[in-house]
Parts: C-alpha cells; sequence; structure tokens
C-alpha cells in the first residue's frame, strides 16, 4: 500500500510520465475510507487507472494546479467533506477559528466556494479539459439553490463551474458505470445517461421519449418565492432511484439535466468500497504541521451502513445518501475491525459503529428495495408507517461479535440513535439494556432537537411526549444495572416554525429537568435541506402554507440565550425575551423562575443570584 501521488517526484517514482485524471480537492489528503476523496481514488486507481491528487492547492496561483501536469482523461473536483462555505463560517455568519480538515487546523488552506474556484483554476490553465465535480457541495448544490451567506439565489454549480459532468450522492455507483465506458474510448462529455449524475445541455431534444420533467427556471425561483418551494418539493420528491424521472431546469439559453439518483450499492459493492487498500491516515507531509483533526474521531470508526429514513428536514442527507439503507456484510466489517487492532495507535476502543443513524441498518422496508422510499410519506413522521420493519438484532449480534475479537476492549456507538425508532422495536427493553451494558461511555447523545411540538412539527421530529418515554426507559434501565450514565441531548435553536413562546417552552423544559445544556446548535440554513427552504420562502413547500421564521439576528440570539438562561452574560437578552412573550411570571426567585429581577435601583445585575441559581442547576443535575 502507499499514498497516490500528490507531486512530479511521486509519479517518477512510481513509472509515471502522465496521469488519467487528477483530482483536486479542498480537504488534506488523508487516505482513510471515511473521506470521499479517499474512496473515490481508490476506487479509480483499482479499475486501472493512473491517479494523482492535489489536495488544497493554492487558490490565489492557477500555476498551482498544474504541478501533477495535464491528465489524460479528466481532472476530478470537490471541495472536500464539508460545504466549504460551512466549514468556513459559523450559522451567525462569523469566520470558524479552527478548520478541522486542515493542517494544524489552520483556516485559509481553501477558498470560499472551492468546487468553482478550483475549476475557474483548471479552466484558465488547461481550457476546454473534462471536469468532474463531486462532493457534498456539488451535490447539493445542482439545482439553483438558496446562499445562506450571500443570501440569494444562486444558479446551479455546474454553471458556475463549468463543469462538464456532476456527481451527484456519494458516487461510487456513477462510478462503476463511467469508468469501463471511459476504458473503452468513450468521451467524458458524450456519457449523459448514467444515473446519479447532471450534466448542462444547449438543448433538450435528445430527451424526446424519455420521462423527464421541467421545473421552473433559474430565473423564475430567483424571483418568485413560491416558484422555487413548488421547484424544491419536485426534486424532493423525484429523489428516488427506481421511480424518479429526469428533472430540467432552465438557466437563461441552457438546461441543467438531472438523471434520477444512482441504484443503492448491493452489499457485495459496499464491501468492495470499504475493502480497498487505505493507508487509513493522513500522508505525511502534515505530521510536521500537527496532524490533521478531522482524523482522530473516526480513524477507529467503522461504517456499518448508509443511508437514512429518519426524513429531518434540516438534515440534507434526502439528496444526497438518500433515505434507503445500503449495509455492508458483517464479514466485512469485523475485517475490518481487525485490520483496526493491528495499527500501531489502536488502544482497544472502537470509537463508533453506525452510519447517518446508528441503529438503521436495514431498509425501512422490503418494499424499498423493489421501488424505492414513498414519494409522498415519510416512516417515521408524522406517525410510523404500518410497514416499517423494526429489529434491532442483527445489530446488536454484530457489536458483540466486534465486542470478542482479540484487541477490542470496547465499542461504543457515537453516530447516535434514533430513540423513536428503538422504542418502536418489541425488544427495545432488551436492546436499551445491551446498549446501556456496553455501548456508553458514561453519557448516549440523541437529538430531540426541541420539546415544542408545534416546533418539532416543522423539524419532521418525534413529538416531545415519546422523548420523555426513552429518557425514562433509559435511566430506569442504568439503575436496574447500577450504572450512572447520563444523556447529552443535541437541542437546536431558531428552526423555522419556533417562535419566542417555543423557545421560552424549551427553556423552562431544561430549568423543571435540572439540565445545562452543552450541546446547542443554532439553525443553519445549508443547501439541499426542506429546512432552508422554509427559511428562505417562509412557506412549507410540500403544502405552500405560510411558515414563521426567526430571521433577525436579536430574535435568534434571543432564542439562543433562551437555551442558556442561567449564564449571566445572557441575562438581558433573555430578561428582554421573557418581557416581548409576556411572560414576566418566569422573571423572580420562585423555583419556576428562568431569571431573577433587575435590581430596583437599575444598577449592575444581579449576577450573584444569577450564578447561585446555576449552582442550584449544576446540582439538580448531579
Amino acid at each position: 500500500m502507499a499514498f497516490l501521488p500528490i507531486c512530479k517526484e511521486d509519479m517518477k517514482k512510481r513509472g509515471w510520465d502522465e496521469l488519467d485524471f487528477v483530482f483536486v480537492c479542498g480537504d488534506a489528503y488523508v487516505d482513510h475510507p471515511s473521506f470521499g476523496h479517499a474512496i473515490i481514488s481508490r476506487i479509480i486507481e483499482d479499475y486501472g487507472f493512473k491517479i494523482g491528487i492535489i489536495p488544497q492547492p493554492d487558490w490565489r496561483d492557477s500555476k498551482s494546479i498544474t504541478v501533477l501536469g495535464r491528465p489524460r482523461i479528466a481532472f476530478l473536483v470537490s471541495a472536500g467533506n464539508l460545504d466549504s462555505m460551512v466549514a468556513h463560517y459559523t450559522s451567525f455568519k462569523k469566520p470558524r477559528s479552527e478548520d478541522y480538515y486542515s493542517p494544524g487546523m489552520k483556516r485559509g488552506k481553501r477558498p470560499n466556494r472551492a468546487t468553482i474556484v478550483y475549476c475557474n483554476l483548471i479552466r484558465k490553465e488547461y481550457g476546454d479539459i473534462p471536469i468532474i465535480i463531486g462532493g457534498i457541495e456539488a451535490s447539493l448544490r445542482r439545482f439553483a439553490h438558496y446562499d445562506y451567506w450571500s443570501d440569494k439565489v444562486r444558479a446551479s454549480i455546474l454553471i458556475d463551474s463549468s463543469a462538464d459532468l456532476l456527481i451527484y450522492g456519494m458516487g461510487e455507483k456513477p462510478l462503476f458505470e463511467i469508468l469501463p465506458r471511459l476504458k473503452k474510448g468513450e468521451d467524458i462529455k458524450e456519457i449523459r445517461d448514467v444515473q446519479g449524475t447532471c450534466y448542462v445541455a444547449k438543448d433538450i431534444q435528445h430527451l424526446e421519449g424519455k420521462d423527464y420533467i421541467v421545473i421552473d427556471s433559474y430565473e423564475k425561483v430567483k424571483e418568485d418565492k413560491v416558484a422555487y418551494a413548488r421547484a424544491f418539493a419536485i426534486q424532493y420528491r423525484e429523489q428516488n432511484p427506481y421511480t424518479g424521472k429526469i428533472i430540467v431546469q432552465p438557466h437563461k439559453n441552457l438546461y441543467v439535466v438531472q438523471n434520477p439518483p444512482a441504484k443503492p450499492l448491493t452489499v457485495e459493492e459496499m464491501d468492495y468500497v470499504y475493502s480497498l487498500p487505505y493507508e487509513r491516515n493522513y500522508h505525511p507531509i502534515y505530521e510536521k504541521e500537527g496532524g490533521i483533526k478531522a482524523l482522530e474521531e473516526v480513524k477507529f470508526s467503522i461504517v456499518s451502513h448508509r443511508g437514512c429514513f429518519g426524513g429531518c428536514n434540516f438534515c440534507a442527507l434526502h439528496f444526497h445518501q438518500g433515505r434507503i439503507i445500503q449495509k455492508r456484510s458483517q464479514k466485512s466489517i469485523l475485517e475490518e475491525v481487525k485490520k483496526l487492532t493491528k495499527l500501531p495507535d489502536f488502544k482497544g476502543y472502537i470509537h463508533d459503529v453506525g452510519g447517518p443513524t446508528a441503529n438503521f441498518r436495514n431498509p425501512a422496508c422490503r418494499l424499498q428495495l423493489e421501488r424505492g422510499a414513498c414519494k409522498n410519506r415519510q416512516c417515521l413522521f408524522p406517525q410510523p408507517c404500518k410497514n416499517l420493519e423494526v429489529d434491532h438484532s442483527e445489530y446488536f449480534e454484530l457489536l458483540e461479535k466486534i465486542r470478542k475479537i482479540k484487541g477490542v476492549k470496547k465499542v461504543f456507538i457515537r453516530s447516535g440513535i434514533r430513540y423513536d425508532y428503538l422504542l418502536l422495536d418489541k425488544n427495545y427493553r432488551k436492546f436499551l439494556e445491551k446498549l446501556c451494558m456496553y455501548h456508553i461511555s458514561g453519557q448516549l447523545k440523541i437529538a430531540p432537537e426541541h420539546v415544542s411540538n408545534n416546533v418539532l412539527k416543522y423539524m419532521g421530529k418525534p413529538p416531545k411526549e415519546v422523548y420523555e418515554k426513552f429518557v425514562k426507559e433509559y435511566f430506569e434501565t442504568n439503575k436496574r444495572l447500577n450504572k450512572k450514565q447520563f444523556i447529552i441531548p443535541y437541542l437546536m435553536s431558531g428552526h423555522p416554525g419556533t417562535k419566542l413562546e417555543d423557545a421560552i417552552e424549551l427553556a423552562v423544559f431544561l430549568k423543571r429537568n435540572g439540565f445545562v445544556p452543552e450541546q446547542v446548535q443554532d439553525f443553519y440554513p445549508t443547501p439541499g435541506t426542506v429546512s432552508t427552504t422554509m427559511y428562505y420562502t417562509e412557506l412549507d413547500p410540500f403544502t405552500l402554507e405560510k411558515v414563521y421564521v426567526p430571521k433577525t439576528l436579536k430574535e435568534k440570539m434571543m432564542q439562543r440565550a433562551l437555551l442558556h438562561f442561567n449564564n449571566p452574560k445572557n441575562y438581558d437578552l433573555v430578561y428582554e425575551a421573557l418581557k416581548i412573550a409576556k411572560r414576566e411570571d418566569l422573571i423572580g426567585y420562585s423555583k419556576d423562575c428562568l431569571i431573577p429581577p433587575k435590581p430596583k435601583d437599575g444598577g449592575n445585575k444581579n449576577v450573584s443570584e444569577v450564578n447561585r441559581r446555576k449552582k442550584d442547576s449544576a446540582r439538580n443535575k448531579k
């Protein structure tokens, strides 16, 4: 095994004068199956092509794109494991201080809108050479989309990047079809019929006789929010590899054409992807800079499956990995664990075994394998589907086998579980007991996101009562096992549909339960989600009903402050929020109050009282 070439010197060592593909990536080069560029490049290598990687080229200098020379077939371009704008800015549009995907966590190693910038550099140096774009940034920006950072609707990334082909989703399945065709000498610019790809056409005469739908143009959705919501709803409903139609979106005198999503990977294909000869480390050039932080959490984690049928509206998985679960065989997973135990820095701990949702190990129902996920219905929301098949036995059997492998001390589950799905299992107490006994390191992370049923409705999450039932069962289970383990709930502020009254309801819930949240996420309008469409249009894209959206910085800050009401720095914001909502009953010294009153003399806030209440809350938690 060896890292792929990143310079001409590496090419010479392999006896290569020319590469077939050059992969330009916004992340540092990490040859691990949790990094998209590693998987794609290893597949291409395994198909017999010569490929090299240019990780994080100097985007200020177009010559940085030429370090491996002109590839024989094409450039591949990806912004990395994250959208470059998400990687650079917080939900309040403030620059992040660190970049986990860059050496030493240094900022500034990739540009904003990296996919577009890299493609422009390639065009400057190599003119009309074929370019294929992919990864999360390209995948979720394939149609005209709302861009939070510029607060406007942008054209398809295919138009702005001038790329020839866009591979959306995880990418392997389209490659399995494209690579053999390239070997036979087919021109990549003529490959227009592969599922999981998009391209730009001057006209759509070639689609005559095919099943396609034309959605409102970029120019129309840019000016008309109802049209934007309608177009998004069509994109969402046609995201089906079995029944989805070709979607066409006009852009001035051009057409962006999306073929239906790629078919799910089979078990054998998933096993193949994870059996490739990864180095499982970052490239040695980063050692002197402190390595790559993003690798730490995943280096000793196992991807057991992909896809998620949870249907959370703020999540983009529907448009990327899809709703159909694709899993690896137990044999493949166990072989990977054995490889991990032989790594010199392995300490005996498997950090995670899962996917987007750890306990979604199998498709929601058998029908999904024949005709995909339902077009107008979710599997779990607003009520669990009657066809939903719930069984955790194979997943926990797998975890037990991993625990028995020599060298493994503990197997954790950190990718999160859907507690509502767990509770639907007729044997849920048995599995909850195993979870608490073997797979938690003192605290379990779950994502209720909120407790207001009004907000949960807009999030596509189960009602508060389901969360409360799980919490009760969880602590009773730990009590039976004589274990003292906690729950860390992920919470979100400012989601579309959230009014001050809802934020206050959550704050009161936290107060009554003596909980001080550590993990609070402000809603982040990223491309490709239902919630982002709600945020921009202030409409439910499926019903076109009006949705309240907290958009002003002041209101978003108040909603965020309410989740940390006991922090003295948040006093003024919480006080103002309670006044606006006419909830002065929560200002005082009784046990149900969130904050004390302001001093009568109008002087400094009663910080000592706030601090006292903070200590009381911490004691209640214990």
